[in-house]
C-alpha cells in the first residue's frame, strides 16, 4: 500500500468534529443508537496509517466501551469533552437505492455549546483536518494550531448558504477543501464541476477534492485534475460516514509517507476510495472499525487491475 512507516511511527493527525448518535432507516433494516459523526469516521480511517487526535464532545450517555476501542485502535481522546447531557443525534431515512436521504431529526443537545479546547499536546500536531462543523469553530482550532504542516477542511450545504463569509474566511487559510459536487457546485454557484473546482480554488484552498460517490473521486491541483474511481461494491448497506471515512483516510495515507507531492495526493485519493468501500459494506463504523491494512492492500489491487491498460 505504499506506506512509508509502521502507523506508530507516522506522524499524528489532529481531527475535528463530532460524535453523535444515528438512528437509520435502511433498505435492510432500522438501526438505533449507532455511533456516528465525523469525527469517529475519519478518526477509524485515519488511524489505520498514522495516530489520531480527537477533539469533540459527548453526553454523558455516550457509551465508554466506544472512547475504548477508538484507543485500542490507535485514537488518543484526551480532547472528547464529556459533557452533562445527551450526546448529538441524528435520524435520517435512505431511499432503496441509497442514493438519497431524508433528515427525519437532528437534535444537537450537547454539541450545540461545543467549543473546540485543543490540549496542549495537540496544538503542534502537523496534520490537521476539520470536520464539518460550523465555520467560525474552524477558525477558532485555526488559531489554536501551531503552523500545521497540512489542514483540510470539510463543509456542507448548511454553511455554504447560512455562513458563506465564514466559510470565506476558512477557505482562505486551508490547504486541502474536501466536498461532495452538489456542495462544490452551490459554492462556485457553477453547475460545471470543471469550471466551478477553478473558481472555488480561487477562494483560497492550494487543492481541492470533490467526492462523487459511487462515481469515485476528484482531485484539482496546480497539476489539473486527477480522477479516481469508486470500487465497484456487491453489496452496498449504509452509506453513513463513508465521506468522513475517505477524509481520514487520506489525511492518515498522507501523514504517513510524509509527502505532500502530486503523486502522493494521487494515492492517497485512490487508497481513501477503497477504505471508504468498506465502510458501506456495513452499518455505521463496524466495518471500518475493524479494518487493517492487508485487506485494503487487496482491495487496492483488485482497483488497480480494473483501471490498467495499454
Amino acid at each position: 500500500m505504499m506506506i512509508n512507516k509502521p502507523r506508530e511511527q507516522a506522524a499524528p493527525v489532529l481531527i475535528v468534529g463530532s460524535m453523535a448518535f444515528d438512528d437509520l432507516e435502511l433498505p435492510s433494516g432500522n438501526e438505533k443508537d449507532v455511533v456516528g459523526g465525523s469525527a469517529t469516521y475519519a478518526a477509524y480511517s485515519a488511524a489505520l496509517f498514522a495516530p489520531v487526535q480527537i477533539v469533540a464532545v459527548v453526553g454523558s450517555d455516550f457509551p465508554q466501551a466506544t472512547l475504548t476501542d477508538l484507543a485500542r485502535a490507535g485514537v488518543d481522546c484526551a480532547g472528547v469533552e464529556k459533557a452533562n447531557g445527551k450526546t448529538f443525534r441524528w435520524a435520517g431515512r435512505y431511499a432503496a437505492n441509497l442514493a438519497s436521504r431524508t433528515t427525519l431529526d437532528t437534535q444537537l443537545n450537547v454539541f450545540a455549546d461545543f467549543q473546540p479546547k485543543l490540549p496542549t499536546s495537540y496544538t503542534t500536531t502537523p496534520y490537521v483536518l476539520l470536520g464539518n462543523i460550523h465555520p467560525a469553530l474552524q477558525l477558532d482550532v485555526l488559531a489554536q494550531a501551531q503552523r500545521p504542516r497540512l489542514v483540510a477542511a470539510d463543509t456542507m450545504n448548511f454553511w455554504i448558504e447560512g455562513e458563506r463569509k465564514a466559510l470565506g474566511d476558512v477557505l482562505s487559510k486551508i490547504d486541502l477543501l474536501i466536498i461532495n459536487d452538489e456542495e462544490l457546485r452551490q459554492l462556485a454557484e457553477d453547475h460545471n464541476v470543471k469550471r466551478a473546482a477553478k473558481k472555488v480554488l480561487a477562494m483560497g484552498p492550494k487543492r481541492l477534492v470533490v467526492k462523487r460517490g459511487e462515481c469515485g473521486a476528484m482531485l484539482w491541483d496546480d497539476h489539473g485534475c486527477f480522477f479516481a474511481p469508486a470500487y465497484p461494491l456487491e453489496n452496498e448497506v449504509d452509506p453513513t460516514g463513508a465521506g468522513d471515512t475517505f477524509a481520514g483516510a487520506l489525511m492518515g495515507y498522507l501523514a504517513n509517507v510524509g509527502e505532500l507531492d502530486a503523486g502522493a495526493f494521487r494515492r492517497a485519493l485512490m487508497i481513501a476510495g477503497c477504505v471508504a468501500s468498506f465502510c458501506v459494506e456495513d452499518v455505521g463504523a463496524r466495518r471500518t472499525s475493524k479494518l487493517t491494512q492487508q485487506a485494503v492492500t487487496q482491495r487496492l489491487e483488485e482497483l488497480r487491475s480494473l483501471v490498467q491498460f495499454g
